[in-house]
């Protein structure tokens, strides 16, 4: 028998049945840490940069709250989910580094952590893409889920 819930007794792929689980809130928070560079961050200004694309950090919000609702579209044995809540924050933590987080909200059987981490991973990969025509220097550093509630077990490395 397979440790993993996603694969059958004969170690075949599946997707898990929650028919039985109980209903109740879960929410998702991953972070993405992302080198901008100093000439980037210094083209900024109130915490916006507009480019012949459009503004950056919004065009980059909206990326990722649509990547949170293709998620079972992207990630084989993720269950399609009827979404509560996305909220994605953007903030520059010093002259060449942004943080960004995806926090995703429902009252389902399954949680959002993928969710999450999907919605944050497309909103670095935008602000990539908005700035590239700056600089290709930038990179994603890090990307961890930091909170998760209401499932079987909880985290929190905030």
């Amino acid at each position: 028998m397979s440790e993993f819930s996603h694969l059958s007794n004969n170690d075949q792929p599946k997707m898990v049945d929650v028919g039985a689980k109980k209903i109740t809130k879960r929410q998702a928070t991953a972070k993405a840490t992302m080198f901008l560079g100093k000439e980037i961050i210094s083209l900024f200004e109130n915490e916006e940069l507009k480019t012949k694309k459009g503004p950056v950090f919004q065009t980059a919000i909206i990326a990722g709250i649509q990547a949170v609702k293709k998620t079972s579209e992207l990630i084989p044995m993720c269950h399609p989910l009827l979404i509560h809540g996305v909220d994605v924050e953007i903030n520059i933590i010093d002259e060449e580094h942004i943080e960004l987080f995806c926090t995703v909200k429902i009252e389902g059987k399954t949680g959002v952590e993928m969710e999450a981490l999907t919605g944050v991973n497309i909103a670095a990969l935008t602000v990539y893409d908005m700035c590239k025509s700056v600089s290709q220097e930038m990179f994603i550093k890090e990307v961890v889920l930091v909170k998760k509630s209401g499932g079987k077990s909880d985290i929190n490395k905030e």
